[in-house]
């Protein structure tokens, strides 16, 4: 009996005649109101029973069931709210992706910090989940990309302790459940087959009773009340085996999956065709897949049964399959060939939406974070359209997707995908030859290369498993594919880490919040305070002055700036009578802000402060370049734009975007051409505090460029109507006072992220002047008009290329002259095949030219040299021959001290020993012998 078992009884179910079962197959608890059920009704204890018997009175289209869902519940005095992008590390930074509607209210508003937009609300939320990426296609059910319709009702206990930011109770459990069933009874669903069964949920350490809602065979609702949290002296011990008690404020978290109320609506053989008809028919005509009456007969019962597939409850897929195959009377091997190709179809439609959803949001293709995540499924996607054989391209896949979607940033959607299949192919061709050697190394060993090693080989060169296994079957290496496979993937590149905190000083927590001038004026640069406490710092903490003591201290209000968003602190001096201490650090520990000094003014002292202007001026006129340039980057290389990181210093700052390309000159100066021209105009920066609600909604989450703001109302940067952030850092009043802004250079962070690095004001004239000394210095070494460098340097550039080819062509005459053979070139014979043993005392550059000239006249090259004071081999095999060279090298480079080897036509190595060079080289012949006839 589940301890949650009084959870359950509700009223509304005894006065409704529901009875609560016990499955006869699985053991849960549920409830039903027909009372000769004995199955939960959930696969594998039952199967689909919609499929070609529609579960309600007509068929809907996505579109239509999603309004009839949040039509019902604004009739029931919701209020229907717009859906947040799928990118939830947009608003949040414990997350990357939504996963349920939920997320959108996390953790602000389900802490209490933060009212809803709405309460109660209606929401149909687009959401991503990886995990169940391996699922897609399989189960008839699964989609990585869906639509949580939701309504949630945000509730606070009459006896709470604490202040939230909603109060009272909207509505619970009953009116929950009764609004579920009211919303099948307007579909003309039979609300004897519905059960309603029992799953208690846990997560984050939340928990509550939950229900999981299924009619027909589909699990079609989620219904949570999450009102618990964990305890250690708590009264609950739940299913991960901790102990919760209640907590103050206590929500209706629902989901009710928009594409599987449409396929329940319109009982097709699989979601898949309910939910993209179109692109299934595209997909199927373009791989050349066509059934006939009898095969899709046998796909169609196949797909009744496909629930039992679950990769997260079956433990051998290819037992499972089996199975069904014995079910149907058809054997296994011919119900795979039937159903693979057509859920690799399903499954590249799927991705293609999932594509569309995560780079119409703004997603750019990297290697971490959601960018990681959106490459990882878009390789997949290609993979799968190559292995299915579809003639259409990729791009075109997933535009269609994002027009339905009406997305309005379809040419770069497609650009996006267009560059990643680019580097996806380069990726293979470097990757191919390390699963090779990898496939060699445990090849006949009768161990498989490990799931570890496959999942570091797709991350590190993007190598699909089934690419690892047919060029590992091909070299005698087995691999063992696990099922979960890019679910593991996922996994590893969606663990967030807890936020590290240190404890702070019992003094500082009990001091007031510092009241922040800077805000009120930010040109001010002096003020007056109370010195509320000092702190000696730590020898070992002190970040301040390099000798002598160290202090933070702290004021009742202040002007210095504490660093933050990537602007560094202020600096400047506190004065107390006739002591003065330099400010050599501010930070800001919660709401308490310190100042690093290198001397103590004293508790209790009344202090005059002075900012260091000139530092002040620079910092703010970087900071609103900073925004400048990242409008700018938006006009310039696409709304796709947004900001990875920012750091504003007093010479120079730089900007990390994400963008797929390379940002070429030409860009660079457009982009330096915009944020100029808005220097120009001399805009006013204002800056407001509005509730972060309504700030959200006039704006949107592209608020949160700079990181995202805790608190209630959040300050927003305006530069006029041009730009606007949230951003808690200082600057100019009008963007004419930041003076010039100058683009120093672009480079990639990473792939996926390039930083923009700028100076701004005076620091921009210096960065200017600086290029120009350059040019001027370079001018006069090459003793022409610093106008003429570039085309002088050109020119001397292509002359040393030149000398450097005829450099090649003499290196190489010399390699086929010493290949003709020489006076101390031996030359054996090996079965009709010519071998050449010779000492020459030259580099490795030109004993290896010597070698392939010798090859390519079908000879094998084995060659010595002293050169530099070691001895050094190179054998060159041709391609006929069978001479392993690596061999030849490792033991020639034995004989002198040392190791080598290599390919079988190709290898070199060598030792320290030189002086035993000529006795290795006169034995070369007999260990060739030897090894031939090994």
């Amino acid at each position: 009996m589940s301890t949650l078992e009084a959870e359950y009884r509700l009223d509304y179910f005894e006065e409704e005649g529901f009875h609560r079962r016990e499955c006869s197959s699985c053991g849960v608890h549920f409830w039903t109101r027909d009372p000769d059920r004995t199955t939960c009704g959930e696969p594998p204890c039952a199967d689909y029973s919609f499929i070609d018997d529609p579960g309600f009175d007509e068929a809907y289209t996505l579109e239509e069931m999603r309004e009839a869902f949040l039509s019902f519940f604004e009739g029931h005095d919701h209020e229907r709210i717009d859906p947040y992008p799928v990118a939830a590390n947009r608003w949040r930074d414990d997350v990357l992706l939504t996963q349920a509607s939920i997320y959108d209210f996390q953790p602000l508003v389900t802490s209490g910090q933060t009212p809803p937009p709405a309460n109660p609300l209606a929401i149909s939320q687009p959401c991503i989940r990886m995990q169940d990426i391996d699922n897609v296609g399989k189960t008839g059910r699964h989609t990585m990309a869906f639509e949580m319709m939701a309504h949630h009702a945000f509730n606070v206990r009459e006896d709470a302790d604490e202040e939230y930011a909603y109060e009272g109770e909207v509505y619970w459990k009953d009116e929950t459940v009764q609004y579920c069933d009211e919303f099948f009874d307007s579909m003309g669903a039979n609300l004897d087959e519905i059960t309603y069964i029992e799953d208690p949920w846990v997560g984050g350490g939340n928990a509550g009773p939950a229900i999981e809602v299924i009619y027909k065979g589909a699990e079609l609702a989620t219904l949570v009340f999450m009102c618990m949290e964990q305890d250690p002296d708590g009264d609950y011990e739940l299913k991960d085996g901790n102990t919760y008690s209640y907590m103050d404020t206590y929500i209706v978290d629902t989901g009710y999956g928009l594409e599987r109320w449409t396929w329940m609506s319109q009982g097709t053989a699989t979601v898949y065709e309910a939910i993209y008809p179109d692109a299934i028919e595209f997909l199927k005509e373009h791989a050349g897949i066509d059934y006939t009456d009898e095969e899709r007969a046998i796909v169609n019962r196949a797909a009744k049964l496909a629930g039992r597939l679950d990769i997260d409850d079956v433990d051998d897929m290819e037992a499972a399959r089996g199975d069904i195959a014995e079910k149907l009377d058809v054997d296994v091997d011919e119900l795979v060939d039937l159903l693979e190709p057509l859920e690799d179809i399903y499954a590249i439609a799927d991705h293609s939406r999932t594509l569309a959803y995560m780079f119409g949001d703004g997603i750019v293709p990297s290697n971490v974070g959601t960018g990681y995540l959106a490459r990882m499924v878009l390789r997949r996607t290609k993979r799968l359209v190559d292995t299915v054989g579809v003639d259409a391209p990729l791009d075109e896949l997933v535009d269609m997707q994002a027009e339905r979607l009406g997305y309005e940033n379809r040419d770069t959607i497609r650009d996006i995908v267009r560059t990643e299949e680019r580097k996806y192919r380069k990726t293979l061709e470097r990757g191919a030859r390390k699963v090779e050697s990898l496939a060699d190394e445990y090849a006949g060993t009768g161990d498989p290369i490990p799931t570890e090693t496959l999942i570091e080989l797709y991350d590190s060169h993007g190598i699909q498993p089934d690419m690892v296994a047919e060029i590992a079957a091909d070299r005698g290496a087995t691999v063992d594919v696990p099922d979960d496979f890019y679910g593991l993937v996922a996994d590893r590149h969606e663990e967030t880490v807890d936020e590290e905190t240190a404890e702070r000083d019992d003094r500082i927590a009990d001091l007031p919040e510092t009241e922040k001038l800077y805000y009120d004026d930010q040109d001010r640069l002096e003020f007056e305070a109370v010195v509320l406490d000092v702190l000696e710092v730590e020898a070992d903490d002190d970040d301040g002055p390099e000798d002598g003591d160290a202090y933070d201290v702290v004021l009742d209000q202040t002007m210095f700036y504490p660093e933050g968003g990537g602007q560094p602190a202020d600096h400047g001096t506190l004065t107390a009578g006739e002591t003065t201490v330099e400010v050599t650090d501010v930070q800001a520990v919660d709401d308490v802000v310190l100042h690093r000094t290198d001397g103590d003014p004293g508790k209790g002292e009344f202090v005059r402060g002075q900012v260091d202007g000139d530092r002040r001026r620079r910092l703010m006129r970087h900071h609103t370049a900073t925004h400048l340039i990242g409008h700018a980057a938006r006009e310039v290389l696409g709304d796709h734009v947004r900001q990875a990181g920012a750091q504003k210093g007093l010479d120079s700052s730089r900007l990390d975007v994400r963008h797929y390309e390379r940002v070429s000159r030409e860009e660079v100066k457009a982009i330096e051409r915009v944020a100029n021209e808005l220097v120009m105009e001399n805009i006013p920066v204002d800056q407001e505090w509005p509730h972060r609600h309504e700030a959200e909604a006039e704006h949107g989450f592209d608020l949160y460029q700079g990181g995202i703001p805790p608190g209630t109302n959040v300050r927003l940067i305006h530069v006029g109507d041009v730009d606007v952030q949230a951003c808690g850092g200082t600057h100019v009043g009008r963007t004419g006072d930041i003076g010039a802004i100058k683009v120093l250079k672009t480079e990639p962070v990473q792939d996926g992220v390039e930083r923009i690095v700028f100076a701004a004001g005076t620091a921009a004239l210096e960065a200017t002047q600086r290029t120009e000394d350059a040019l001027d210095d370079a001018a006069d070494v090459l003793d022409v008009d610093p106008l003429d460098v570039p085309e002088t340097a050109e020119r001397f550039f292509e002359e040393w290329k030149e000398r450097g080819k005829e450099i090649d062509r003499l290196t190489d005459e010399l390699a086929a002259a010493r290949a003709s053979g020489g006076a101390d070139a031996e030359e054996i014979d090996l079965d009709g095949v010519t071998v050449v043993v010779q000492r020459l005392d030259a580099d490795a550059e030109e004993l290896r030219a010597t070698a392939n000239a010798m090859v390519e006249e079908g000879t094998v090259a084995v060659l010595g040299s002293g050169h530099d004071g070691s001895a050094q081999f190179v054998v060159g095999v041709p391609d006929d021959v069978d001479v392993n060279a690596g061999e030849i090298v490792s033991r020639l480079a034995g004989k002198v001290g040392g190791g080598g080897g290599g390919p079988p036509d190709f290898a070199q190595g060598g030792g320290p020993d030189v002086d035993a060079l000529d006795d290795a080289l006169e034995a070369a012949g007999e260990t060739v012998r030897s090894l031939r006839r090994a």
